[in-house]
């Protein structure tokens, strides 16, 4: 037990544990080019789908992937999408006339809750 005594030692500076026994898991370097020409590389698992955009982590600004022959990989159109909003995905399942008769049929409950009787024709 002598000579595992912790005397003397910077606790927490240094670690007690051996990389013995340890495999890391296989990984994949991708390079990145900036408009500049500048290039920067990132590392992902090896399984893992790789982007064709990346911000640089020096200048924040975007990388485009350097494909393996050394050119860079094109821009995929799919990977652009225009979010839908709340809007959109309602007007996917309902017509505007569904709605408006919705709406209508919502306000004369809620005034009727209240005691309010609509006024006029």
């Amino acid at each position: 037990m002598a000579d595992r005594s912790l005397r003397g030692m910077r606790l927490g500076a240094q670690s007690l544990q051996s990389e013995e026994g340890v495999t890391f898991s296989p990984r994949r370097r991708s390079t990145y080019q900036l408009e500049d020409g500048s290039t920067f590389e990132v590392t992902f698992a090896a399984d893992a789908e790789i982007p064709t955009i990346w911000e640089s982590p020096k200048s924040g600004r975007e990388g485009r992937l350097v494909g393996d022959n050394g050119k860079l990989v094109p821009l995929d159109e799919t990977e652009t999408r225009i979010p839908r909003t709340h809007w959109d995905m309602l007007l996917e399942r309902r017509t505007r006339a569904e709605l408006e008769e919705l709406l209508e049929e919502r306000l004369a409950y809620l005034r009727a809750r209240r005691g309010e009787h609509k006024i006029g024709a």
